[in-house]
């Protein structure tokens, strides 16, 4: 909740390793399946969380109406589509995607003005129809495919409208939730191969039971929190939490 991740950046890196690490090493079909397993699982778990996090903040009067639709409708069309050829893409490279996406918007925070600073708040700018129609779905395709929630791409867009971090991190939370229903429909009615005990489609029931376990108290305890860091202080630890799932995704052997 305090980054708006909705917890797919964490979910898909330790349902991963905790699937790889249970099926040994160079066991056949183990990387492809195990990725699968992670993305759809971390959809589903971001199901709940993303909407527990967007009621919390909506609640707390966080939330921009003109900045959630009609850009939340557009993503979700992205994330049919997203969801369905990711089913399709092997697992070896949807991981090497998954750390590719985490090195471009780790670089474009970084190198770019407007994320880990914005000098004017006060008038922050509206979402264009183009970046409303055509990042909407962007988002959305890419944000289903990985299993990720989208936040990474809409708290820099907000960012670079002028909204603070506070505010932009809200948002990414129901924003989230179009790609994380979307995502968990077509992975729960994929055939996963093999099938496997506590499986629905791709989704592992276990897995998610246990994260959503431990997140949940979590987003309590993290909707205190959120409003009183230091904007830049904000922005810092988002990159930085970026960059140390990157370094754990990309030393992670199958």
């Amino acid at each position: 909740m305090l980054f708006g991740f909705g917890g797919g950046f964490v979910t898909v890196p330790v349902v991963y390793g905790v699937l790889t690490v249970a099926a040994g090493p160079g066991s056949p079909g183990g990387d492809a399946d195990a990725m699968h397993v992670a993305v759809a699982t971390s959809a589903a778990v971001m199901v709940v969380n993303a909407a527990a996090a967007a009621l919390a903040q909506w609640r707390r009067g966080r939330l921009r109406r003109a900045y959630v639709w009609p850009l939340a409708a557009f993503i979700a069309v992205g994330a049919i589509g997203g969801a369905f050829v990711a089913t399709l893409v092997g697992g070896t490279a949807l991981r090497l995607l998954f750390a590719v996406y985490l090195l471009v918007t780790i670089a474009d925070s970084v190198l770019r003005k407007g994320f880990l600073s914005v000098t004017d708040q006060a008038r922050p700018k509206a979402l264009g129809r183009r970046t409303v129609t055509l990042r909407g779905v962007g988002i959305g395709l890419v944000a289903a495919g990985l299993g990720v929630g989208g936040s990474v791409m809409t708290v820099p867009l907000l960012r670079r409208r002028g909204l603070p971090m506070a505010e932009a991190t809200a948002l990414a939370n129901p924003l989230s939730v179009p790609v994380a229903l979307a995502a968990s429909l077509v992975y729960a009615l994929a055939p996963a191969m093999p099938a496997g005990p506590g499986r629905l489609g791709y989704v592992d029931l276990p897995s998610a039971a246990a994260l959503l376990l431990g997140s949940l108290p979590a987003i309590a305890v993290s909707r205190r929190v959120t409003g009183r860091v230091p904007d830049r202080v904000h922005s810092v630890a988002y990159v930085a939490l970026l960059v140390v799932v990157l370094v754990v995704m990309v030393g992670m052997r199958p």
